[in-house]
């Protein structure tokens, strides 16, 4: 297995400008977050201890209705806002990895592809639910773990073979980026989507190996910051108790921001990068469409958008015929 993960990290340091614009808005997000849930976590304290009975009634609404409007501000934000910012820094890359430059005023380049291939949110967000649906069809009537191993395991070691099945359902979200990514690079629409998960089925062990080694990788290095930043909450252990959740919230944020602002970006690029490199030994072919569409009802709708030469465009209405096939919705892509 060939990886990219040089190419990869050198295109990487090429979009500093994206990675620190997402770091900083997940940092003025955290903070705010943590202040936000930490103000509510008080105000249900102070209620809990002035007794049980309603107090405690108010204190689940407040934190439910807390939570649940914390939920929507992050989702508005996430989709209509931080897509464009996302999506940028997949155009960026892919021009980085294709033309081997970096474009002048990266994030302004970055943000003007996005609205020349998409043209808005909902029509992005619309590609990515397709191809999502797609790739995980596919995968999961090509990389079966089960069947790769000749042998069959003891029941201990089965949870090993779900993980890592549920580990390629996750890899998803990143190979997703890398269809998109080659829809900035071909520029044709439907077409380009469909061509890229054909290229994608040429390809599939060689770039979902890699993913799935830097995807469980990153999980690990997660869970290590977590570790490493335990102490820091032991170290504010003097608060009062009333806020004393308030170090909580700083470490699991401090984990949040590192893990969403720095190491994301970086899977999404290696991941972009090995398969952009990968596809250019090959060509779609009848072939490798016909297999696709046997493992994957979706990909007939996706074939049909190409062959009409439909614009990208928001959902259509819910009598459209497509609306019958199973609903298979995908990550957010934006969720990267």
């Amino acid at each position: 297995m060939v990886l990219h993960f040089r190419k990869a990290t050198s295109v990487y340091t090429k979009t500093l400008p994206f990675v620190a614009l997402q770091f900083g808005i997940g940092v003025l997000f955290a903070v705010l977050g943590m202040v936000y849930l930490g103000l509510i976590a008080l105000l249900a304290y102070r209620f809990i201890w002035g007794g049980g009975g309603l107090s405690l009634v108010i204190v689940a609404l407040v934190m439910v209705a807390g939570l649940a409007s914390f939920a929507l501000i992050w989702y508005v934000i996430n989709r209509y806002v931080l897509y464009m910012v996302k999506a940028g820094h997949i155009a960026v890359i892919a021009h980085i990895v294709e033309e081997d430059e970096v474009p002048d005023n990266q994030i302004t380049y970055g943000i003007k592809q996005v609205g020349e291939v998409f043209v808005e949110a909902s029509a992005f967000f619309v590609v990515s639910a397709v191809i999502d649906a797609v790739l995980k069809q596919f995968n999961r009537a090509v990389a079966r773990v089960q069947n790769m191993i000749p042998i069959r395991l003891p029941a201990n070691l089965r949870t090993i073979i779900t993980i890592l099945q549920k580990s390629i359902t996750l890899a998803v979200r990143y190979l997703d980026n890398a269809i998109i990514a080659y829809m900035f690079v071909d520029r044709n629409g439907w077409a380009s989507a469909r061509d890229g998960v054909v290229l994608y089925a040429k390809t599939w062990k060689m770039v979902l190996g890699s993913t799935l080694m830097i995807v469980v990788g990153m999980y690990v290095l997660s869970f290590v910051l977590f570790t490493l930043a335990a102490p820091l909450a032991i170290a504010l252990d003097f608060l009062p108790t009333s806020i004393e959740l308030l170090s909580w919230l700083f470490v699991a944020g401090f984990v949040a921001v590192v893990h969403t602002g720095v190491v994301k970006p970086w899977v999404k690029t290696v991941v972009i990068t090995t398969f952009l490199i990968e596809q250019r030994k090959h060509t779609p072919d009848s072939e490798t469409v016909n297999r696709v569409a046997e493992r994957s009802d979706r990909f007939e709708e996706l074939m049909e958008k190409a062959e009409n030469d439909e614009p990208i465009a928001e959902d259509p209405p819910e009598s459209d015929a497509g609306s019958e096939r199973p609903q298979e919705t995908g990550g957010d892509p934006a969720d990267d």
